[in-house]
């Protein structure tokens, strides 16, 4: 076995919380408001592809235990099938890094470091991650343990604050437009919920997996109420400028001040971002890591990690031109391909693994 670290089903659920949760409340307010305007806080509640690929990852495993769906494809479909999925999902996992880097670096280049090449914040947090990667599971495990109350508290000490300033008038009429506006606004955030099949590659690692489905499913709820959270407080405050901002939730920490002292609060949400964005690139550098290793069938991950790393950078520099076409591509064409890769060809895989398993009981029968 390549990788013999374990985490516990809580670390697990910890793991994906953090994969999950940063980018979505750094640029899903405007994006859904687009589609959903004042009815963008019922969005995430539409969670549709994450129910679709915890609810896989969980039987794929319980058919082929201890293999992740890049192992399981090849017993599902063929040598030579299984692994032209398992790379076009590795691949995807590549994208899908260098997309988060990409949002980290013109995040902090654009808000905070302006003076600051924006390949040096990128590169230099590859290199930080690719060395927590090469310390294996248990290490991205346990960082995640260590960063979710600090992100949970950061994210209350910009919420609770502004509570006095927020006008409920600005989500009225609640669903003027019937429920498709805020199902509309659902369509984007499938992106971030699909990315829950990332379960099937911790699932392996897990040591209580007696708990592992109950500590998923809390994570996914967790997520939805950080969401809806986060939505409507940009809602409650910014009402219609919501989505003339490219960061909302940025806007929302710099409106803080309490006793013209206590102010300028857009450093925790920094922190919230620079913490969750280090575990969520962890996370996916180890899958893309751990898949690539598995699909190559080499002994040992590790000396792939600094050279992935290296294409980590460059595929963060070439996923898009400029911070307005990476937006637009998050919202048009990332969501389709992420939408094929992970949710409709794991649904296709489940649903050929599970009938050639139906065949073979009846087979047997006779």
């Amino acid at each position: 076995m390549i990788e013999k670290g374990k985490i516990s089903a809580l670390q697990s659920a910890m793991m994906m919380y953090l994969a999950i949760t940063p980018t979505a409340i750094l640029t899903t307010p405007s994006i859904t408001y687009e589609y959903a305007k004042q009815d963008l806080w019922i969005s995430p509640i539409w969670a549709l592809s994450g129910l679709i690929t915890v609810y896989i990852a969980f039987r794929l495993h319980d058919m082929y235990p201890g293999q992740n769906i890049v192992q399981a494809s090849e017993r599902i479909v063929g040598r030579f099938p299984g692994k032209m999925i398992g790379f076009i999902m590795l691949f995807l996992y590549l994208h899908l890094n260098g997309i988060v880097i990409r949002e980290y670096g013109e995040f902090l280049v654009g808000s905070f470091l302006q003076r600051t090449p924006l390949i040096v914040v990128t590169s230099s947090m590859v290199l930080v991650c690719a060395l927590a990667v090469r310390g294996g599971v248990e290490i991205v495990g346990r960082f995640a343990q260590l960063f979710l109350p600090a992100f949970g508290a950061l994210f209350l000490l910009i919420i609770i604050p502004i509570i006095p300033e927020l006008r409920p008038s600005n989500m009225l009429p609640i669903m003027e437009g019937g429920v498709m506006p805020s199902i509309s606004g659902a369509g984007i955030l499938q992106t971030w919920y699909s990315e829950f099949i990332t379960v099937s590659f911790l699932l392996p690692f897990v040591t209580d997996r007696e708990k592992a489905a109950k500590s998923i499913l809390i994570s996914l709820f967790a997520v939805i109420l950080t969401l809806v959270i986060s939505n409507l407080a940009t809602l409650l405050l910014l009402g219609e400028m919501t989505g003339n901002y490219t960061y909302p939730f940025l806007i929302v920490a710099r409106y803080i001040s309490l006793a013209e002292f206590f102010s300028r609060l857009e450093s925790l949400y920094m922190a919230i971002w620079v913490l969750g964005a280090f575990v969520k690139i962890c996370v996916f550098f180890y899958v893309s890591v751990l898949g690539t290793a598995q699909w190559m069938a080499l002994s040992d991950y590790r000396p792939i990690v600094f050279p992935l790393g290296f294409l980590l950078t460059l595929f963060s520099v070439w996923v898009a031109p400029n911070l307005q076409e990476l937006t637009h591509a998050i919202a048009t064409s990332v969501t389709f391909s992420f939408m094929i890769v992970f949710v409709a060809i794991p649904v296709l895989l489940f649903c050929i693994a599970w009938g050639k398993k139906r065949l073979s009981r009846i087979m047997a029968t006779r």
